[in-house]
């Protein structure tokens, strides 16, 4: 616990805490964009489906 402390003070003084901080925020929008756009994609596959199965439906045999 005190080796984490040590580092944290270390980040906090140190410029590079700040840059880290600065590409955690980074990694988190681009994370927040990729979930969004499978969601998104999900959402496109799955009315594709449908329409495409209520047609092979709708053909008779």
């Amino acid at each position: 616990m005190k080796k984490l402390m040590t580092m944290t003070r270390q980040f906090r003084d140190d410029e590079n805490g700040a840059a880290m901080v600065e590409y955690s925020i980074l990694i988190g929008i681009i994370t927040a964009a990729v979930i969004t756009l499978i969601i998104a994609v999900g959402a496109w596959v799955t009315g594709a489906w449908t329409v495409l199965v209520s047609n092979l439906g709708s053909v008779p045999s």
